[in-house]
């Protein structure tokens, strides 16, 4: 399984990216798949979160409504959308998946077994 994150860059406050994570060796469309960060000196945390099962998302408040998790049409990638960025949201992020059909919130409060490589959001003016 591999997982390869990217998309991370520098951007102003208030502005947007947009994380991909490809994957291979497994299908994420029938995988609960989950986007976390990790800033310096902070534990890493999760921040969306995929369910297989009628494609539920949990985001927790502290995102909510400026971050979005969702699939790829055609591709084998699950996107991270981040809008209205803070300079707090500055962090390593990561995507990661627990092989399996774990809901969303699950996957959330639990910890994937798999885990991509890092992309560095920074935030800042």
């Amino acid at each position: 399984v591999q997982l390869q994150a990217s998309g991370g860059g520098s951007v102003q406050p208030g502005g947007s990216l947009r994380l991909s994570c490809a994957a291979s060796g497994i299908v994420v469309s029938i995988n609960t798949m989950g986007w976390y960060r990790q800033a310096p000196g902070q534990e890493r945390e999760a921040v969306a979160c995929l369910s297989t099962n009628n494609e539920i998302t949990y985001v927790p408040d502290f995102v909510k409504g400026r971050f979005t998790i969702f699939r790829g049409e055609a591709k084998n990638v699950v996107y991270l959308q981040m809008d209205n960025l803070r300079p707090e949201d500055t962090a390593v992020y990561y995507c990661g998946t627990d092989l399996g059909q774990a809901s969303s919130y699950a996957l959330c409060h639990g910890r994937p077994t798999e885990w991509g490589q890092g992309t560095q959001v920074t935030v800042s003016s």
